[in-house]
This record gives structure tokens, sequence and C-alpha cells, in this order.
């Protein structure tokens, strides 16, 4: 009896540590079963870059409970500030992540402090954080020394992986894959540490972690910095791949596909959220290929439908599915988050 269950045990831990590995092996091959299409690698890292944002929004939303609508405006400023740098200093484009991170997180500060300071919070937050957008996307189209009415283009570079220019996809593919990668592993260590506790204590009450000595302003301000620092190097990624970079990069779509995602995938679960957007986003990118072209905009009347059904018949998104599977074939030994 023993030997069979030291068998089953072995067996588990066995799944457990070899499907990373294969889900892992199976991305960086990815590039070559789509024969180095530069085109579908171009959709391929869009969904990267947007699941990225979708799992670091798990810390201020899944985690943290609160309703931040500002990833569009995140998402742009990293675009415009590594744009800005890379057009008008030849600073390198990894730089120009890093600074426009740090901007992000600057943003997020001034805006997140007074808001967490005077209590703002459901859909008061959610509707500040999504003017923000708007905003940010006004002030820039009237800034014409940084941005302007005009498309700013990146001098063009065969392969410069120094620079951040490449005119082969395959490079913002495996750039977007690890940006993914890291953001798991920060969401993951966040969630299992002390930051990530308190998180969940503060989402599911509030005042009573206040009352139990957490400091609910400073660990919001944490997730928030950290899920915004993260949405600005997408947006970085992303000009650096299309070569170009405008105002209209401040998305509010970006937004409420971010928290539509996450919340049908299960606020707070580690699997469901980022299977979800690989899934739906691989949809909406095929809907906007075939039928998008036909009635504009009915690629996205058809993704929202999916979504409103999943929320109807799944209520509490698929990642609690996720996680039964998981456990039943050895993959994770418990939920990250109950309820």
């Amino acid at each position: 009896m023993a030997e069979a269950e030291r068998f089953v045990r072995k067996a588990v831990n066995m799944n457990r540590n070899l499907f990373p590995l294969l889900l892992a092996a199976l991305a960086m091959v990815l590039p070559f079963i789509l024969g180095l299409n530069e085109y579908y690698l171009f959709l391929t890292t869009l969904i990267l870059l947007y699941t990225s944002i979708v799992v670091a929004w798990q810390l201020i939303g899944g985690y943290g409970g609160q309703l931040d609508l500002g990833a569009g405006a995140y998402h742009g400023l990293g675009a415009i500030i590594t744009g800005y740098l890379m057009v008008y200093h030849g600073i390198s484009g990894w730089l120009g992540l890093i600074v426009s991170g740090l901007a992000a997180a600057g943003v997020a500060f001034i805006i997140g402090y007074p808001s967490f300071r005077f209590g703002i919070r459901e859909v008061w937050y959610a509707l500040s954080s999504l003017a923000l957008v708007l905003i940010l996307q006004k002030i820039f189209l009237l800034w014409t020394d940084v941005a302007g009415p005009l498309e700013r283009y990146i001098p063009y570079a065969a392969f410069d992986p120094f620079f951040m220019r490449s005119g082969y996809k395959a490079f913002y593919y495996y750039v977007s894959l690890a940006l993914l990668a890291a953001t798991f592993v920060i969401v993951y260590r966040v969630r299992k540490g002390k930051t990530g506790l308190y998180l969940l204590s503060i989402r599911e009450n509030e005042e009573a972690a206040e009352m139990l000595g957490v400091d609910i302003r400073k660990y919001k301000l944490r997730a928030l910095m950290i899920y915004s620092f993260i949405a600005a190097m997408t947006g970085g990624i992303y000009t650096s791949m299309v070569g170009f970079y405008h105002p209209t990069l401040f998305d509010s779509w970006i937004s409420i596909q971010t928290v539509t995602l996450a919340i049908a995938g299960g606020l707070g679960h580690f699997w469901g959220p980022p299977i979800l957007s690989v899934i739906l986003l691989s949809v909406q990118e095929y809907l906007r290929i075939s039928v998008g072209a036909v009635v504009i905009g009915l690629h996205q009347v058809i993704f929202g439908i999916i979504l409103v059904l999943i929320i109807l018949f799944k209520p509490d998104g698929i990642g609690p599915l996720i996680d039964s599977f998981s456990k039943k074939i050895g993959l994770m030994k418990a939920p990250l988050v109950s309820r």
C-alpha cells in the first residue's frame, strides 16, 4: 500500500513539473509551427501582450478587489514614451521600456494615492481610472513636441536587437513571451507572499483588514504600480513592433477587454484568466479577419456576446473549473485563491 502511495505521489509530482515544461516548449517552437508567417506571428504577439496585461491586472483587481480600468492609459503611456525616446533621442527601446514603466508607475501613484486615501472604490474608482485613458490621450494629442495628431515613425532596422527594432515578428514574439513568463512569476510570488495575503484580505473586507492593522493604501498602491509598470512595457513592445506611435494608442477598449477577460476567467484565479484570454483573443482575431472586414465592429459584438454567455452561465468564471481539472490530474495542490 505504501509503495502504491509513493508511486502515485511521484506520478503527481512528475505531472506538476512536466506540464509547465511542455507548455514552455510548445511556446518556444510555436513560431516554427506557424511556419514563421509574419502575419500570424504578429497576431500571436498581440495575444501574448494583452494576456500579460490580464495576468498583471489580477494583482489590483483579482487580489486587491479594485475595479481598475486604466490598462489602456498605462499601455498607451508605455507606447508614447518608448516611441518618443527611440524617435527623437535614439535611445534603445529596452531602456525605453524601463523608463515608460517607471513613468506609468509614477502616474499610477499620483492617481492611486488620493483615490485610496479618500476611500474611492468600486464604480467611482472604475470611472476615475477609465477617465485617465481619455485625459492622457487628449494631453498627448495637444502636446505636439512629444506626440500630436500625426503618427511618429520609428527608424526602420532590418534587425537591431540592441535598439529593439526588427523586421522579423519572431523577435517581438519571443520578447513578449519573456514578458508574459516574467509576469506569471511576479504575480505568483506576490500571491504566495505577505503582500498577496494582505491584498486578499482587503478584497474580502477592507474595513476588517484595516482594523487588523493592514496598511490598505500601501498594498493597493504596490499592486497598482506593479500592474501599471507591466502594462506600460506591453505598450513599448507594441509600438516598437508596429514602428510608430500615436495618442490613439490610449485605447479604452484595452481597459474594458482586460477587465472582462479577467472576470470571465475567474477573479483571483491563476490559470483561468490567461487561458481564457488566449482562447478568446484568438477567437476575436479570427472573427476580425473573417467578419470584421465585412461589417466593421461585428467581431467585437460577437466577442462581447461570447463573454456575456460565459458570465451568465459561469458567473464565477472558468477559473474554478480549471482549478478543479488541474487538481484531478495533479497539476495543482489547491486553488491559488478561494472565495
